[in-house]
């Protein structure tokens, strides 16, 4: 082969090869819960929002009263929050504090997805501009975190809680609870 035919044939060559590349990024699977928040070990950041229905305001120092807090963004709009919410029943049945922020909702329909579906939370909020969430580095409702005792991010699950993944956020819950 001379160079004149290598030059004529190394964008061909070069596009085959990022064709490539780019198809074994697609085929590669990849959980999104496994996505590692830069907010873990990182303190709550400083927030005051108001309570949904009759719940007090919410602010950081109440996540640092040296209890372990469940945390849970959820929006009366999303359908993977709808499908997380047996989860959040079993969690509230088993005695765990969850706690819930209704992001970017009224506080109307947060209500009523509510007391149609249950109320798996201690006492609930309103995030109604987002800002708290964009705080807390929520991508998408649902996500659920585990505050330690002392209002430090201990871990964060992206998407809903479902039956698979129910034990491995269990698992974290009661490491954080040891700790």
């Amino acid at each position: 082969m001379t160079k004149n035919t290598i030059l004529r044939f190394l964008p061909l060559i070069l596009f085959l090869a990022m064709i490539g590349l780019f198809g074994k990024m697609l085929m590669t699977e990849r959980n999104p819960a496994e996505i590692k928040s830069v907010l873990i070990g990182q303190p709550v950041r400083a927030f005051a929002i108001q309570g949904l229905g009759n719940d007090a305001p919410l602010s950081h120092t109440d996540l640092a009263t040296g209890e372990v807090y469940v945390v849970n963004f959820f929006a009366s709009w999303c359908v993977p929050c709808r499908a997380e919410h047996e989860q959040l029943m079993a969690l509230k049945a088993s005695g765990i504090d969850v706690i819930g922020i209704a992001y970017k909702d009224t506080p109307n329909k947060a209500q009523a997805f509510l007391d149609q579906l249950g109320n798996p939370y201690s006492r609930s909020a309103l995030d109604l501009d987002g800002r708290v969430g964009i705080d807390w580095g929520v991508y998408g409702v649902p996500e659920t975190f585990i505050v330690r005792g002392d209002g430090v991010i201990a871990y964060k699950h992206f998407g809903p809680l479902l039956k698979y993944n129910y034990e491995d956020f269990m698992t974290a819950y009661r490491e954080v609870k040891r700790q």
